[in-house]
């Protein structure tokens, strides 16, 4: 059925294809190209090989290492076990031990139980004759504490009788001498009112002879005084004279006071000023000396400014200096700036290291002066 199935014209084709193949020129060519690609599938196939070795290779491989993962389950395992086997016989070991100590804890027990029951009962019978003996002890001191209960009373109503006695013999004591002391202090009371109203009337008759007497005397005096012209004419006149003194003094020393106050005070619009003052030269001589004695200093001794600024200001305080010992005319300086910078301080600072004054005023001064 093969062979009668089976075609020829297969072969047909390849036997001409040889043929046509060696009669061409190329034939040595591909006969050569037909044994390198024939070396190349060896070569291929040898490739395969030794790639189904490798994988042959790596399955073995991989088969001891399952090998050995199922020996070292198996070993983890039995350590398990061994491991458990002997937490459980380490546990009966402990819990027969346990058993024993309960066991010998009991049997302890029962025994100090039983002595405690002997220990017991032989309290009880000691307690039963201690009982017997504090009954017949309380009863013997329950008669005595009856009788001594009994004595108590009696003394106590005797005191309580007594006492009832004593209070009511005090209460009239004291209600006696209350009324003795309320019967004197009437009487004394009558008798002071009598004093105090003789007194009274003594004292008003001599201040009235007091009056009358000092009365008649200023009247005396008037009299004389009025009719001895010379005496009236000498009193006017040194009156007048004493008048005019003393408002003369008044206002020659006011006078003083204000020229004083213009040429060496400071004027009221002068908030403040270095000028001494005759005032604060009195109030304050100690401090007023030590100015005088006070020689100048750097000019800017606790004062910070920029170096730039500051040398600056050093050249103006040496020029204002110079000016002044020399009679020059000053320059005028006008510092700006927001508060808190160090002006009024620089400027107070130039006036005593030029040995000048310096007086403070505000706008807010002379604006309600009008222009």
């Amino acid at each position: 059925e093969t062979l009668a199935n089976f075609d020829p014209s297969g072969l047909e084709r390849a036997a001409k294809a040889m043929r046509e193949l060696n009669q061409s020129r190329h034939a040595q060519h591909a006969l050569e190209l037909s044994k390198k690609q024939e070396t190349t599938r060896q070569m291929e196939y040898q490739a395969q090989v030794k790639e189904y070795e490798a994988h042959v290779e790596q399955a073995r491989l991989s088969q001891l290492q399952q090998q050995g993962d199922v020996k070292r389950q198996r070993l983890q395992a039995q350590s398990e076990e061994l491991k458990k086997g002997c937490q459980y016989e380490d546990q009966l070991a402990r819990r027969r031990y346990e058993d024993q100590l309960a066991q010998q804890n009991r049997q302890k027990a029962e025994q100090l139980k039983q002595q405690q029951r002997q220990s017991d009962e032989q309290m009880q019978k000691e307690r039963q004759l201690q009982a017997e003996k504090a009954s017949q002890q309380e009863q013997q001191l329950r008669k005595q504490e009856e009788s001594v209960n009994k004595m108590e009373a009696i003394r106590r109503e005797t005191a309580n009788h007594q006492a009832a006695i004593e209070h009511k013999l005090e209460m009239q004591r004291i209600e006696a001498k209350v009324r003795g002391r309320a019967q004197a202090e009437r009487e004394n009371r009558e008798i002071n009112l009598e004093k105090l109203r003789a007194k009274a009337i003594e004292d008003r008759m001599t201040a009235l002879e007091a009056i009358e007497a000092k009365g008649r005397l200023i009247t005396e005096g008037i009299t004389n005084f009025i009719t001895d012209w010379e005496k009236v004419s000498a009193t006017v006149a040194g009156l007048s004279l004493l008048a005019l003194g003393v408002y003369s003094a008044r206002g020659l020393t006011s006078v003083a006071t204000k020229y004083a106050e213009a040429r060496i005070g400071k004027p009221k619009l002068v908030r403040e000023t270095s000028r001494l003052s005759l005032k604060a030269a009195i109030r304050h001589p100690i401090a007023t000396s030590k100015r005088l004695r006070e020689k100048p200093e750097d000019v800017l001794r606790g004062i910070v400014f920029k170096p730039s600024l500051a040398q600056e200001l050093r050249n103006i305080t040496l020029a204002t200096a110079n000016t002044r010992r020399n009679g020059g005319m000053y320059r005028n300086l006008l510092f700006y700036g927001p508060p808190g910078t160090g002006k009024t301080l620089f400027a107070k600072s130039l006036a005593r290291c030029c040995h000048m004054d310096y007086a403070i005023m505000t706008g807010g001064d002379v604006l309600p002066m009008g222009p």
